[in-house]
């Protein structure tokens, strides 16, 4: 990964490549941001710049022997620690760690933008929480001991250190306190605040924000071929989040349009039978759709608040959308919005960890029914 590879967020890399030139990089950096920000991709260009034996002031080089390896994620200084499922089936460890390494570098190739969700998908985990194991604090330690072996510079990049075992979190504190020399860590995080406060003590924050939507559309028009009117919609539905755009792409045409204009229709009319039945449709969805459903009820939540308030001028919706807005809108206040908010939020979290989707959803139906009749 390059730093020209990743659209947008131009301040954050200049902070990073100009704390390079100026030799006076941080031992530890915190690469935080929300959901859906590009944190991981900048840490993985960082490690390559970190490395790059003819690097300019903006980016590595992309053709020395140190690029062709990290842009295969085989450097053999640059270390990963990232969250697995328990699904080991092979008692040899070593063959294990070598079988899930060369599936995490499939993963970072292929989903280059991708999240926990999406690795948890590509390596098959999906029925188990992922978590970073109590064992991986003495793996860090005994692989940050040995000296470089190319680079001047050793690099470890913790992916969701919020998913680390207590015994793993605090097993790291004194090392990344006081590393090696010439050793950076690279903690890439989407929930800070799940952080212990020894770890954010030891770290300096690099805040990265989600793309501007002309950022996404940007990459959108470069690398598909959509019509504006689709383009306009991803835009929208993502909202600075470009994996999902990416996601989306190949999701049904209208976008979940139908099924939520339906869905909240029907919780209006506390039609609980056609309920039980929608539980079920959604429960026969893919991980993605479900996601994406909840995603875009947060879309028009979103909207519909905008309508409340009269900030007409700043929506993104259009035909359909904005007829169901204007209507929808009748019936709703800002209270129960932000409760409505919190419900799907809290739906979302229970999905991502598999929980049953048609418990999941059966019981946001009622509550939302509870909650627009009120």
């Amino acid at each position: 990964m390059t730093f020209s590879s990743i659209p947008g967020l131009d301040e954050v890399k200049s902070q990073l490549t100009g704390s390079v030139q100026a030799n006076h990089i941080a031992h530890a950096l915190l690469f935080a941001g929300k959901p859906g920000a590009l944190n991981l991709p900048l840490a993985l260009a960082f490690a390559n710049y970190l490395h790059c034996q003819n690097k300019t002031g903006k980016d590595a080089c992309g053709q020395c022997g140190a690029c062709s390896k990290s842009l295969k994620y085989v450097h053999p200084d640059t270390h990963f620690v990232f969250p697995l499922s328990n699904i080991r089936g092979d008692k040899d460890e070593d063959r294990f760690r070598s079988e899930i390494m060369k599936t995490w570098r499939n993963f970072l190739i292929e989903q280059p933008f991708g999240n926990l969700g999406n690795w948890i998908g590509f390596y098959g985990g999906e029925d188990k929480q992922a978590l970073i194991a109590r064992e991986q604090s003495r793996e860090i330690i005994r692989s940050l001991a040995l000296k470089p072996f190319e680079s001047a510079n050793k690099v470890m990049i913790i992916w969701q250190p919020e998913l680390m075992h207590p015994a793993a979190a605090n097993g790291i504190l004194k090392i990344l306190e006081e590393p090696p020399s010439h050793t950076f860590f690279l903690l890439v995080t989407n929930s800070a605040e799940q952080l212990l406060p020894t770890i954010l003590s030891r770290t300096q924050i690099v805040h990265v924000p989600l793309l501007a939507d002309e950022e996404v559309e940007n990459y959108l028009e470069k690398n598909y071929s959509f019509d504006e009117v689709k383009r306009h919609e991803l835009v929208q539905l993502a909202e600075g989040d470009l994996n999902f755009a990416i996601q989306m792409t190949g999701t049904e045409e209208d976008h979940h349009q139908t099924r939520f204009i339906d869905w909240m229709r029907t919780c209006f009319k506390k039609d609980y039978i056609r309920l039980m039945t929608m539980a079920d449709e959604f429960h026969e969805l893919d991980k993605l759709s479900q996601r994406n459903l909840m995603h875009y009820g947060l879309s028009m939540m979103r909207e519909t608040l905008l309508e409340i308030s009269g900030a007409n001028n700043i929506s993104r919706t259009k035909g359909e959308e904005q007829k169901f807005v204007q209507n929808f809108s009748k019936y709703l206040s800002v209270p129960k919005i932000e409760i409505a908010n919190r419900l799907i939020n809290e739906a979302s979290y229970h999905l991502d960890r598999n929980g049953s989707a048609k418990m999941i959803f059966m019981d946001l139906s009622l509550q939302l029914s509870k909650t627009v009749n009120s």
